[in-house]
């Protein structure tokens, strides 16, 4: 399989036997969207977008799968044996010519625990250094046990951004973890002091809102 094909799948096994399938995501796979959408609890849906979304509306289904695959990319799980979408991770870069670009992935609640999350990051990490990218960031709340322990285990340097949300920092390079492409390196605190307006939690609040078709996200609650 080559990664430059955008539409090459790769099959997965996952660490209690069973075997999915991943794929760069594609703009006819919108109702899959919605259907992994629908298979997250209300406190998933929180989690990843940090506001209480009751459902996907057109544009965003739009900015979600109409991608680049080069300064946006995301990858889509699938079972075979239904064809049930278990999953969806994505990166963005975060501003022109950044060697950095933010991740987010998320997982319906019947297939937690079981590695989806992290092939699906192997799978985007490995896309995003081939398309020079040099960093990850991930911006979770602190309460997502999860999240904060999938990000934590590769290694990446965390710092508390405002309230109880959290910034990690994953250089992708050669190592172990969730991808063979991610670093481990030590579990490092970069600070805690709180932000000033003009920092990431802004940042990630206006480029959600934008994505969110005006809707305001306030990292601090």
């Amino acid at each position: 399989m080559s990664r430059n094909d955008p539409s090459s799948p790769r099959a997965v096994a996952l660490r209690d036997g069973a075997s999915i399938v991943i794929r760069p995501i594609a703009p006819e796979d919108k109702s899959l969207l919605v259907d992994v959408f629908g298979g997250l609890t209300e406190e998933s849906r929180y989690w990843r977008f940090f506001m209480n979304l009751r459902g996907l509306t057109p544009a965003m289904l739009v900015n979600f799968t109409e991608v680049d695959h080069s300064d946006q990319e995301a990858v889509i799980a699938i079972d075979p044996s239904s064809g049930q979408a278990l999953g969806v991770a994505r990166y963005g870069r975060l501003s022109e010519h950044s060697e950095t670009a933010e991740v987010a992935v998320a997982v319906v609640d019947a297939w937690h625990r079981r590695g989806v999350a992290s092939s699906l990051l192997a799978e985007l990490s490995a896309r995003a250094q081939h398309e020079g990218f040099r960093r990850f960031v991930a911006v979770v709340r602190a309460d997502n046990r999860a999240a904060v322990a999938l990000f934590g285990r590769v290694g990446g340097g965390k710092r508390r951004l405002a309230g109880p949300v959290l910034e990690f920092v994953i250089e992708l390079g050669q190592g172990s973890g969730w991808s063979s492409t991610a670093s481990r390196g030590s579990y490092v605190d970069l600070g805690h002091e709180p932000p000033d307006p003009d920092t990431t939690c802004r940042v990630r609040a206006e480029a959600d809102a934008k994505r969110l078709e005006g809707e305001a996200v306030d990292c601090r609650k």
